[in-house]
């Protein structure tokens, strides 16, 4: 649009000209006098009044091209007759003075430069002036930003403890991380170690360990026991019944073991006999043979007769007992009445009377078993102080083997109701054959367990026990070899009878130091020296042996 239809085009940026590079130059141009059409006409050759879109553009293709770029010249803009000199010292304070030539031949006119790709808009020509005209800002107004401030030094040091701080509460927490899982780890260590103690001990409910079988069997010399053999006599209706009362020391542990009547023993003759006979005929050499059918080492004999077993329960307050049977009152031996039940309150008479209770056609073993039971109440009972217990023994007004006085039993009984009242006490019976020997059941389990008898626990200066087992099926063979066993001087355990006949003898020992005394047995038997054997012996003895049909009497 020009001039004359938009009035506003005085106060546009408008082309002025071209600078020394040819790049358009634009500004405002000073306002002018409109001038005729036909002076327009006449200096730019064409008529204003035809003047469409497309001559603009055939204006800028008819322009002279210079020779050379840097050297190019173009027309100088008319000043319309108005104010010239003023408007050509304004045109070249922005431009050099331009003048148009002469246009060259054709043949020397150099090709027309290429045509700008439409809607490029021309690059602004620099101000003059240097680096810094034309803008509304200078270098200097930046300078602060490199000028040292010492808030911005405060900033850095702020922003370094920040980081610091952070850091060390990061290492904090991660150091607290490790620690709870260290103590997590160290608990479930200490949880697994105890759990695993508790089950080698055999202390966990419902689940034995190795450890409680392999305390429980270990030999005399690891385990330290302290035992008496005690007695019952029933001096109203006869009778006895006799039990072992061991303190393990090592274990802190207390036992009552019964034996039974029929427990096969030897005699002062040799021979042998049940226990509750060798016990009713005065019981002398009693406690030895226990010794080498067991072999224990017994420290004393405790003769207890029924009356003074009714003075040590009224002496110890009275007992409570678990009762199995009724045991009905008897007139003629003023015996009172006991029921039957779960702790039933006992006084002196009534503890003997359940105590010495068998019914009619039961086996002995009943009747043990309540004597077991009331053994343990009286324990329970019994004062825990050694001194205590020595004037208790000496209040129930009994004689005492000169071997067992009232200070060591009242002790040991001490000891023994110490245990009992903490529950680490047990009682257990001694199984026997029908002949009197001992099952191997037994033989294993409350001999060796309980009372950790073994071969080498027979008394000191002792002879050496020698056990025959009968395989041949003929008694008066066996009667042959006891007596040939006695006369060399050797302590016989009688084994009983094997379960069935054997063709062959056989002499086994468990300890290698027996050996030589096993050859020595085969010899005085008459067997040869290949009979003999390292093996687990089935009789509490030195060395065993087990008669086969191949023995012959001499």
């Amino acid at each position: 649009m020009n001039d004359r239809q938009d009035p506003y085009a005085a106060h546009e940026q408008q082309l002025i000209g071209y600078d020394a590079y040819g790049r358009p130059v634009y500004g405002q141009a000073p306002a002018q006098p409109a001038q005729p059409a036909q002076q327009y006409e006449q200096q730019y050759g064409y008529d204003y009044q035809g003047y469409d879109q497309q001559q603009p553009q055939q204006y800028y293709q008819q322009r002279p091209a210079a020779q050379e770029y840097g050297q190019q010249q173009y027309p100088q803009a008319p000043s319309y007759g108005y104010d010239a000199p003023q408007a050509q010292q304004q045109t070249q304070q922005w431009i050099p003075q331009q003048t148009a030539p002469e246009p060259p031949a054709a043949a020397e006119q150099p090709p027309a430069p290429a045509e700008r790709p439409a809607g490029q808009v021309p690059e602004p020509r620099r101000p003059e002036g240097g680096s810094e005209a034309g803008r509304d800002y200078r270098t200097e107004m930046f300078a602060f930003i490199d000028q040292p401030d010492e808030d911005s030094e405060d900033v850095i040091d702020w922003l370094k403890f920040t980081e610091s701080r952070t850091e060390r509460r990061e290492e904090a927490r991660r150091r607290g991380r490790n620690r709870v899982v260290a103590l997590i780890v160290v608990l479930a260590v200490f949880v697994v170690a105890g759990l695993g103690y508790l089950w080698y001990a055999g202390k966990l409910p419902f689940l034995e360990g190795p450890g409680k079988k392999t305390a429980a069997t270990a030999d005399a010399a690891a385990q330290k026991r302290d035992m008496i053999v005690v007695h019952l006599h029933n001096t109203k209706k006869g009778g006895t019944s006799s039990a072992l009362l061991v303190d393990n020391v090592t274990t802190k542990q207390g036992a009552t073991v019964l034996l039974p009547n029929a427990l096969a023993v030897a005699g002062q003759d040799g021979t042998a006999m049940a226990l509750g006979k060798a016990v009713e005929e005065g019981g002398l050499g009693t406690r030895e043979a226990l010794d080498s059918v067991l072999g224990t080492h017994i420290g004393g004999t405790w003769r207890l007769d029924t009356p003074f077993l009714e003075n040590l329960v009224e002496l110890v307050g009275g007992i409570e007992v678990d009762t199995d049977a009724a045991v009905p009152a008897d007139d003629a031996a003023k015996t009172p009445a006991v029921a039957q039940g779960q702790k039933q309150s006992l006084s002196g008479p009534m503890a003997v009377a359940y105590a010495t209770y068998r019914a009619q056609g039961e086996p002995e073993a009943k009747q043990l078993e309540r004597t077991g039971k009331v053994l343990h109440a009286v324990l329970r009972k019994f004062p825990s102080d050694p001194k205590a217990g020595a004037v208790t023994v000496e209040s129930i007004g009994q004689i005492l083997d000169p071997a067992l006085n009232a200070q060591t039993l009242g002790a040991l009984l001490a000891k023994l109701g110490a245990h009992a009242k903490v529950g680490a006490y047990r009682t257990d019976a001694i199984a026997v054959k029908a002949d009197g020997t001992l099952t191997e059941d037994a033989n294993k389990k409350v001999v060796k367990e309980v009372l950790g008898g073994s071969a080498d626990a027979a008394q000191p200066g002792a002879t050496p026990r020698v056990g025959l087992k009968d395989a041949t099926g003929d008694e008066k063979t066996q009667v042959a070899a006891k007596a040939a066993l006695m006369n060399g001087g050797y302590t016989f355990v009688d084994g009983g009878k094997a379960d069935k006949t054997a063709a062959a003898s056989q002499i086994t020992y468990q300890d290698d130091a027996q050996r030589d005394r096993a050859i020595e047995v085969a010899k005085t038997l008459g067997l040869p020296e290949t009979v003999v054997k390292k093996a687990e012996n089935v009789v509490n003895a030195e060395v065993v042996v087990i008669l086969g049909k191949d023995y012959k009497p001499s």
